[in-house]
């Protein structure tokens, strides 16, 4: 999970599909300008690292979550889940994207201050 160069940090869920959107958006266009990218699911935003999770869709001009989601991926943008959001929401690894990182308080204070830009969705 080292040397990501953009990272962005998602606190909202699917009560928020604006900010949702808005992050995945941002995310897929740090990949798509070649940045090394990681998507930060915390607090509320947990609840997306679940499989079939992002199914929003706000309308033009912005695509539904899946497509962008898609794209980020196969671009090979990473998702990390914060482990202690992730616990104290209700949800447990298996719940979880299996190839979603799961990692620690520390590792997200590493990966922010290691990249060269970050967003903070909050």
């Amino acid at each position: 999970m080292s040397n990501t160069r953009f990272v962005a940090t998602l606190f909202d869920g699917r009560g928020n599909p604006n900010k949702v959107t808005v992050a995945f958006t941002m995310a897929l266009n740090a990949r798509m300008k070649g940045h090394d990218t990681t998507l930060i699911l915390m607090a509320e935003a947990v609840e997306l690292g679940q499989p079939g999770a992002i199914d929003l869709d706000i309308g033009a001009p912005f695509e539904p979550v899946d497509a962008l989601l898609g794209r980020y991926r196969e671009l090979g943008g990473k998702i990390a889940i914060c482990s202690a959001c992730m616990q104290h929401n209700g949800f447990t690894a298996q719940d979880m994207v299996p190839d979603y990182a799961i990692i620690t308080a520390p590792q997200v204070i590493d990966l922010l201050m290691e990249a060269g830009g970050s967003l903070q969705i909050t």
